[in-house]
């Protein structure tokens, strides 16, 4: 979602690249995860989900402060 809302340019690119950075970091959570390299309950498996989480709730705040900005696409039609 990260990437799509960049690409359209219907938040700040600052928000996007959040989610953008925090979705491989998550995923490598995971694996790490799934392969015994930390513990399902370990504290530092919820770090990897934090940018994640930071990109989800400041991006439900921005859309109900702001609301998505006009798309440049559909700004000429």
């Amino acid at each position: 979602m990260g990437f799509l809302l960049y690409h359209s340019r219907l938040v700040p690119r600052g928000l996007s690249m959040v989610g953008i950075v925090g979705g491989p970091i998550l995923f490598f959570g995971y694996f790490a995860i799934l392969f015994g390299l930390i513990g399902q309950h370990a504290p530092i498996a919820g770090l990897f989900a934090i940018p994640v989480a930071l990109f989800e709730f400041s991006l439900g705040i921005y859309l109900v402060v702001k609301g998505f900005k006009p798309s440049p696409i559909t700004a000429g039609l």
